[in-house]
């Protein structure tokens, strides 16, 4: 006999005759029927905070991170395999768009690729990765210009303007106090490669560092965030064709809660910012 069919048959009869009545004709100890319903209903409890947490982030972590939350809850271990056949059955997998790369632009001044895709540090604010995005999700045609510390993934910089100019990125990059000696990568744009751009690092001291032309994936870190931010902002959720002002609401609310909330699986399923204040 199934047990999970048991319990639901002893709750459809249960109104009707007596719980001791229904477990004779089925030879069922009673022992072993509630030792059955207790499972069940912990099995109820461990799905329906799976379909909670999966709402909670409006569907963008995968089975993994599911996992990973779970296990902070319950005291026994839960294994990831049963996560995800619970999500599979109730339609909760990650419901994010395939990442797209974006064009890089001509260079003027090329700086070396220092960084190699080899994203990881062991300090705050020693090596910085920039990139702009496009917002066209308002009345007119936005730009995002964001600024990740590699060390923990935290957005220490942004701006957001209708105008992708030398003004976007130096707005950006004033934002913040630099260390000397910092490593800021970017791809090869014109903003980047500009005089401009160089005579502002030199004053900062900053040391830079660029992607090869038409290779997104040598700034994979802040390509995968602007990409994110898109799927998991927008895109899922049909924030299209909204008011300028929305649009920076939003952008605006999601770096906020990135920084602050959004666990990451190589940060050990902490949010940036908690794990350098726990690192600290």
């Amino acid at each position: 006999m199934v047990p999970k069919v048991i319990v639901e048959l002893v709750n459809q009869l249960k109104h009707k005759y007596s719980i001791k009545m229904i477990l004779d004709v089925l030879e069922i100890p009673k022992s072993t029927y509630y030792r059955w319903k207790h499972k069940n209903n912990e099995k109820d409890k461990v799905t329906q905070k799976i379909i909670e947490l999966c709402e909670e982030n409006n569907f963008t972590y995968g089975y993994r991170k599911i996992t990973a939350l779970i296990n902070q809850l319950y005291s026994a271990s839960i294994n990831h395999k049963r996560v995800q056949r619970i999500m599979r059955e109730y339609n909760l997998n990650c419901r994010v768009r395939p990442k797209k790369s974006k064009k890089i632009g001509k260079p003027y001044y090329k700086t070396e690729n220092l960084l190699q895709r080899q994203f990881k540090d062991n300090q705050p604010m020693e090596v910085l990765t920039t990139d702009i995005t496009y917002l066209p999700f308002g009345n007119s045609m936005l730009y995002l210009s964001s600024i990740m510390d590699v060390y923990n993934g935290e957005i220490v910089a942004y701006k957001i303007d209708d105008k992708q100019d030398q003004n976007l990125v130096n707005d950006t990059l004033n934002q913040i106090d630099i260390p000397e000696g910092c490593i800021l990568h970017s791809d090869q744009g014109s903003v980047y490669t500009s005089y401009a751009y160089y005579q502002l690092s030199e004053e900062k001291g900053i040391i830079r560092s660029m992607s090869r032309k038409g290779t997104p994936a040598d700034n994979a870190p802040i390509e995968s965030f602007h990409s994110s931010l898109k799927c998991e902002a927008f895109y899922i959720n049909n924030e299209l064709n909204s008011s300028n002002q929305i649009v920076i609401d939003i952008v605006e609310n999601y770096i906020k809660n990135y920084n602050n909330n959004r666990i990451q699986q190589k940060l050990g399923y902490l949010a940036p910012i908690k794990y350098k204040e726990l690192a600290a």
